[in-house]
C-alpha cells in the first residue's frame, strides 16, 4: 500500500533502523551528543534564534505557543480545523479570542488582517497556518506578519508550519514561534514537536506560563542539550537520522526544489483529466481535489490500486480528497498515484483512460526540473 495521507507520511527505510537501535536513557552523554548535532540541524532547517523539541504533538506545541506568547488576547485565523483550533486553544486558557473566519478554500488578506489588530489593540499575539491542510491552503503568511510588525513590533507571531516546514523555505524574519510536527514533512511516527523562536519571543516566554508545556523550563534545559521531561529518545533519533538522509539526497534546498515540482506537476496532472484544485492558493504540502466522487474515487484508490490518500474533515467529508507531497518522494511514485485517480475516474464512467495523467506529470515535472539545471 502506498501511504500517501498528508500525515503520517512514511518514514524512510534509513530512518527506521535507525531508530531499531538499542534504547538510550536520555539523562547520558550519548543522548546529550545525539540531541546537540539534531538540534544544530534543525537551526539550518528553521533559520530562527531558538529551536525546542517537545514530546508531544503539533497540537501541544500549538497549545505552548498560544500559553506562553499570548497574555491578553489572540487573533486567530480560521480557514479550517487547525486554524479553529488555536482559537480553542486561547479559551480553554481563559485568553480572549479575535477570529477571522473563512471557507476552507479562502486565505486570509494582509488588509483584513491590519483591519482586526487595529480595531483590537488588546491583540497581543497573532496564530495563523501556514499551510491550513484541512483544505491544502496557503495562507500569505509572511506578507501578514510583516504588515502586523509595522502597526506594532510586540506582537507575537505564531505560525503552524506543520505541513510546511520541510516543504518549503520559509522566512522567519517577522514570525517569532514557528511550528513543526514529525509525522509530515519530517518523516517519523507522530509524537514529537518543534517550536522554532525568535529573540523576541524568548524575552516573551520570560518565567513560562503551565508546567509541561512552559517553555521557560525547556529553554533553559535544551540550551544543555538535555530536556525538562523525559524526551522523545527514539523519535529524536530517528529526527537526526531524517536530516542526515535529506542531506544525502542533495540538502534542503533540493527538497524544497522537488516538493514544488512534484506538487505543481500532479496538480497540472489531475486538473488535465478535468478535476478541480479546492483552494484559491494551494499549498505545497499536498494537492486537494473537490469532486463529487472524492469518496468513491478515495475507496478505489485504496481498494483496486493500493494508495491510500486521505478525504475530507466536517463539511468536507466526502467532498474532497487530499494527496501529500512531503517528504522524500520518488517521481514513479507519484506517477502511480495519478495514474490510479485517472483509472479510477475510467471505472467510475467519467473519462476514458487514455494514460493523460502519467504523460501530464512527466511533461510538468521535468520541464521543470531541467529548467532548474539549466540555472
Amino acid at each position: 500500500m502506498l501511504l500517501f495521507t498528508p500525515g503520517p507520511t512514511p518514514v524512510p527505510e534509513s530512518v527506521r533502523l535507525a531508530m531499531a537501535t538499542p534504547t538510550l536513557h536520555h539523562r547520558t552523554p550519548e543522548f546529550e551528543e545525539i540531541f546537540k548535532e539534531t538540534r544544530e540541524q534543525l537551526f539550518k532547517l528553521f533559520t530562527t534564534d531558538e529551536i525546542i523539541m517537545l514530546a508531544s504533538t503539533g497540537t501541544g506545541a500549538m497549545e505552548s505557543a498560544v500559553t506562553n506568547l499570548c497574555h491578553d488576547t489572540l487573533l486567530s485565523i480560521n480557514s479550517g480545523k487547525f486554524g479553529e483550533r488555536f482559537g480553542k486553544i486561547a479559551l480553554a486558557h481563559g485568553l480572549k479570542n479575535v477570529e477571522i473566519k473563512h471557507e476552507w478554500d479562502t486565505p486570509a488578506t494582509v488588509e483584513e488582517v491590519v483591519d482586526a489588530v487595529k480595531a483590537n489593540p488588546s491583540v497581543d499575539a497573532l496564530a495563523i497556518q501556514i499551510s491550513e491542510s484541512a483544505g491544502g491552503l496557503r495562507h500569505p503568511v509572511e506578507e501578514i506578519a510583516k504588515a502586523v510588525k509595522e502597526i506594532n513590533s510586540d506582537i507575537m507571531i505564531i505560525a503552524d508550519g506543520i505541513t510546511a516546514v520541510g516543504v518549503e523555505r520559509i522566512d522567519v524574519t517577522h514570525i517569532d514561534c514557528l511550528i513543526a510536527g514529525s509525522q509530515k514533512a519530517l518523516m517519523l511516527p507522530p509524537g514529537l514537536a518543534i517550536l522554532g523562536l525568535s529573540n523576541k519571543a524568548v524575552e516573551r516566554v520570560g518565567a513560562g506560563e503551565g508546567y509541561y508545556f512552559n517553555l521557560a523550563s525547556e529553554i533553559k534545559k535544551q540550551r544543555q542539550n538535555t530536556t525538562a521531561y523525559t524526551a522523545a529518545t527514539t523519535l529524536i533519533i530517528g529526527l537526526r537520522a531524517v536530516l542526515q538522509e535529506i542531506e544525502v539526497n542533495g540538502g534542503i534546498e533540493k527538497l524544497f526544489s522537488d516538493t514544488s515540482s512534484r506538487a505543481k506537476a500532479t496538480r497540472f496532472a489531475l486538473e488535465a483529466l478535468g478535476l478541480h484544485s479546492y483552494p484559491q492558493t494551494p499549498a505545497r504540502s499536498m494537492t486537494t481535489i473537490d469532486d463529487e466522487n472524492a469518496k468513491e474515487i478515495r475507496d478505489l484508490l485504496k481498494t483496486d490500486f493500493g494508495v491510500n490518500i486521505a478525504g475530507g474533515q466536517d463539511h468536507l467529508k466526502g467532498k474532497i480528497f487530499r494527496i501529500n507531497q512531503m517528504g522524500l518522494i520518488e517521481p514513479y511514485e507519484m506517477v502511480a498515484v495519478v495514474t490510479a485517480v485517472e483509472l479510477a475516474l475510467a471505472k467510475l464512467g467519467r473519462r476514458d483512460f487514455d494514460g493523460t495523467a502519467s504523460r501530464v506529470f512527466h511533461e510538468e515535472y521535468f520541464k521543470l526540473v531541467l529548467n532548474k539545471e539549466d540555472k
